[in-house]
C-alpha cells in the first residue's frame, strides 16, 4: 500500500457511536420524572436538578467512568439553565463529538391541574395560599418561560391523554433497543430439574415432564440431554412436537414486546424432573429455533445435567417392607416384668396391684 493511499474508514458500528446526552425538560407534571427513571433502566446514568454550569463537568466524569449515556433532568427551578440553554447544549455537544437531544414534556393545563390535584403536591411557581387558582397560575408562568426552549426541543412529548405506561412505553420506543441506541434485551434459556428447584429468577417456566422419559429406557438413562440418541428419542415424539411448535409461538408473541416494554433481561426455565433429559433437549431445540426465526442472541444453559443420577429403589419382594430387628431395636421397648400377684391387663399386658400398667 502507498504511503499517500489512506485507507477507507470503517463502517459505522454501535461501539463507536458517539457518546448520548439527553436533556430531559419539560413542565411540571408532565412526566418527566417517569421519563428519567425509563432511561434509567434503559441503562442511562439519570442526574436530576443539576445545576447549569456543573452539566459539561458531570458529563465529562461519567464519559471518564465509561458510562457514554447520560440524561440530565433539568425544569424551570434552574432557572440559569433558560437563558444559557444554547450555550449549555453547545457545550454539551463538544464540537459534535456528543449527540445531545433535547426532549420537551408538554400537558394541557386541565390535565396539569388534575394531576396536582391526585397528588397534592404544591407547584414549583404557585403564587398565593394554594389551591387550583395558585397551581394555574404557576402552570401559565412555567409555560411562558419555557416557552423558547419548548421551540429548539428535537422531540416534544405531549403526555395530555397518556397514562405512565404508555409514557414509558414511548420513551423506550425513542431510545430503547429499538432505536439501535440501545443493547439489546439478554434472553437466557435455562434447563433444570424440579427435584432440585426451580430457578428464581425464571420470567417463564415451562413443565415438560408429560414427555415421556428416557431414564426408563436402559440404554439411555447414564446419557445426558445433549447426547444425540437422546435428541432423537425426544424430538421424535408427537408430543413434543407439538410443544414445540406451541412454545414457539408464544415466545415470537412475548419476546419482541418484552424488549419494547423495557425489559434487560428476560429468562426462560425448562424444567424436567431430573434436569437430564428431556428439558435439556428442549431448551437446546427451542434456543435454536428462536434465534433463527427472530434473529436474537439467545444464551442456553442446563443447571443440573451434570448431576449424578441415584438409581431408584426397586421393591425384590414383600420382606422389603417388613422392619428388621434392627430396626425394631430401641423403638419399641421391652414389657415391663410380670411378678407374681400382678393380674393381666385387657390387653394381654401385666397390670401392677396398683392399677398402673
Amino acid at each position: 500500500m502507498s504511503a499517500n493511499v489512506v485507507p477507507p474508514a470503517p463502517p459505522s458500528t454501535p461501539s463507536t457511536r458517539p457518546p448520548l446526552v439527553v436533556v430531559v425538560t419539560g413542565l411540571s407534571g408532565a412526566g418527566k420524572s417517569t421519563a428519567l427513571r425509563a432511561l434509567e433502566d434503559l441503562g442511562f446514568f439519570c442526574v436530576d436538578n443539576l445545576p447549569t454550569a456543573l452539566a459539561p463537568h458531570a458529563v465529562e466524569l461519567c464519559e471518564r467512568g465509561g458510562m457514554t449515556r447520560v440524561a440530565l433532568g433539568m425544569d424551570v427551578r434552574v432557572r440559569a439553565f433558560l437563558g444559557e440553554v444554547g450555550i449549555v447544549v453547545a457545550s454539551l455537544e463538544g464540537g459534535g463529538r456528543r449527540d445531545v437531544q433535547l426532549v420537551f414534556f408538554d400537558a394541557s393545563d386541565e390535565t396539569l391541574l388534575r394531576r396536582f390535584s391526585e397528588t397534592r403536591r404544591p407547584h414549583p411557581l404557585s403564587t398565593g395560599e394554594g389551591g387550583a387558582l395558585a397551581v394555574l397560575d404557576g402552570v401559565r408562568i412555567e409555560r411562558e418561560r419555557l416557552a423558547p426552549l419548548r421551540a429548539l426541543a428535537t422531540r416534544v412529548f405531549d403526555t395530555t391523554k397518556l397514562s405512565v405506561h404508555e409514557l414509558r412505553r414511548d420513551v423506550i420506543d425513542q431510545f430503547g433497543p429499538a432505536s439501535g441506541g440501545a443493547p439489546r434485551m439478554v434472553t437466557r434459556i435455562v434447563s433444570f430439574g424440579f427435584k432440585y428447584g426451580a430457578p428464581v429468577d425464571a420470567d417463564f417456566v415451562l413443565d415438560v415432564r408429560f414427555l415421556k422419559n428416557p431414564y426408563f429406557v436402559a440404554g439411555l438413562r447414564p446419557l445426558p440431554g445433549t447426547d444425540p440418541q437422546v435428541v432423537e428419542y425426544v424430538l421424535s415424539q408427537d408430543d413434543t412436537r407439538e410443544f414445540m411448535a406451541r412454545t414457539e409461538s408464544l415466545l415470537e408473541l412475548v419476546l419482541p414486546r418484552s424488549e419494547r416494554e423495557g425489559k434487560s433481561y428476560l429468562t426462560i426455565a425448562i424444567g424436567c424432573t431430573g434436569g437430564r433429559h428431556r428439558s435439556v433437549v428442549l431448551a437446546d431445540a427451542l434456543g435454536t429455533a428462536l434465534r433463527k426465526k427472530l434473529g436474537v442472541k439467545i444464551a442456553v444453559s442446563h443447571r443440573d445435567v451434570d448431576r449424578s443420577e441415584q438409581p431408584e429403589p426397586t421393591p425384590s419382594g414383600p420382606s422389603d417392607s417388613v422392619p428388621s430387628d434392627v430396626e425394631l431395636k430401641g423403638v419399641l421397648s421391652a414389657p415391663p416384668p410380670f411378678k407374681p400377684g400382678d393380674a393381666p391387663g385387657p390387653h394381654g399386658h401385666p397390670k401392677t396391684a396398683q392399677g398402673r400398667p
